[in-house]
């Protein structure tokens, strides 16, 4: 799919982060951008900086998503590209990989809404617009994964293990639809100066972000999303925006046990402050 061929774009997430640096992108190329985020304040921010079209969304509602899909082609035109890029981290609670604790709310279990955010909405965009764009005969599917989803995100395993079915469900599309036209995208980054990792939207920043421990290589949002949408109008499944997961990708597979070892190293140098 070419740039001239996205007339109209859909991006969850869109308010801050990685998700406005795509609506931004998005915008400039001349695609036609509705909005979608939990704060509606937030995606009315970024519409009118950009032309584009304001929707509050809860990705974890499925008919929320399918009427956000209905209202847009109904009222827009045809999505021609769905990002689903919202998505949520809350970090282990004190008993590390089994807790209930965090969420959204102080009663919520953190599995449960890693797993509504950062899967399931995915799962229910693409059975919402799938179809329409396969009777159209094509469109694109971009999921935001990360890097955690390919490797493991030390401190938060709701987030590494979601992520990481993310990657799965993806590739499960990009399997089944695309002889049908449809050009499918996972987006695996590293750190990337947003909230989610504890730094302010254009800050500018390139350390601080997870309260300051040491992260090799954090970008800043607006070069990711040139890095994503140029990569997914080149055709390629796998989106890697840091250069360095590769290496890491290629280090776990080579040897697992030695990549777990190294894993707990790393984490107990975190515990320790060193």
């Amino acid at each position: 799919m070419t740039a001239i061929a996205i007339k109209n774009a859909v991006v969850t997430g869109g308010g801050h982060g990685i998700g406005r640096a795509l609506c931004r992108r998005l915008a400039a190329d001349g695609v036609g951008v509705v909005v979608a985020d939990i704060e509606g304040d937030a995606a009315e921010t970024v519409a009118e900086e950009i032309g584009g079209i304001a929707r509050q969304l809860d990705v974890s509602d499925e008919k929320a998503i399918i009427s956000l899909v209905d209202d847009t082609e109904s009222d827009v035109g045809p999505i021609d590209l769905f990002v689903s890029n919202a998505g949520v981290g809350f970090g282990d609670g004190e008993s590390g990989a089994i807790s209930t604790e965090g969420g959204m709310n102080p009663i919520d279990d953190r599995w449960s809404i890693s797993w509504k955010v950062n899967v399931m909405a995915q799962v229910y965009a693409a059975r919402a617009v799938i179809p329409k764009m396969i009777e159209r005969g094509g469109g694109h599917i971009i999921n935001v994964a990360s890097a955690a989803g390919l490797l493991s995100q030390i401190g938060d395993s709701a987030y590494s293990a979601t992520k990481h079915a993310s990657v799965g469900f993806t590739e499960a599309l990009a399997i089944d639809y695309g002889d049908a036209g449809i050009k499918v995208s996972v987006v695996c980054p590293q750190a990337v100066a947003t909230r989610l990792i504890g730094m302010e939207d254009d800050s500018g920043a390139t350390e601080g972000g997870f309260n300051g421990n040491a992260i090799d290589g954090i970008m800043q949002a607006g070069e990711v999303a040139d890095i994503i949408i140029d990569q997914a109008l080149e055709g390629r499944f796998m989106i890697l925006t840091h250069p360095q997961v590769t290496n890491y990708m290629q280090r776990k597979s080579g040897d697992y046990d030695r990549w777990v070892g190294g894993m707990r190293k790393f984490r107990r140098s975190l515990s320790s402050g060193n």
